[in-house]
């Protein structure tokens, strides 16, 4: 086998990959969980107390 044949094959599995990766990424089973994890960063703000001016005394 020359190396311009196993260049060629990597270059199919690595393509193969990217493109199973993105399908997997862009599948509608997943959006719930992306959606999820995307909020993650606000789900603080709603179980710190606020502070104002008078309590910081």
């Amino acid at each position: 086998m020359e190396i311009a044949s196993f260049h060629s094959i990597w270059t199919l599995v690595l393509f193969l990959a990217f493109v199973g990766i993105v399908l997997w990424a862009y599948s509608s089973r997943r959006k719930k969980d992306f959606d999820e994890a995307a909020n993650l960063i606000f789900a603080d703000e709603e179980e710190s107390p606020k502070k104002t001016g008078e309590d910081n005394k």
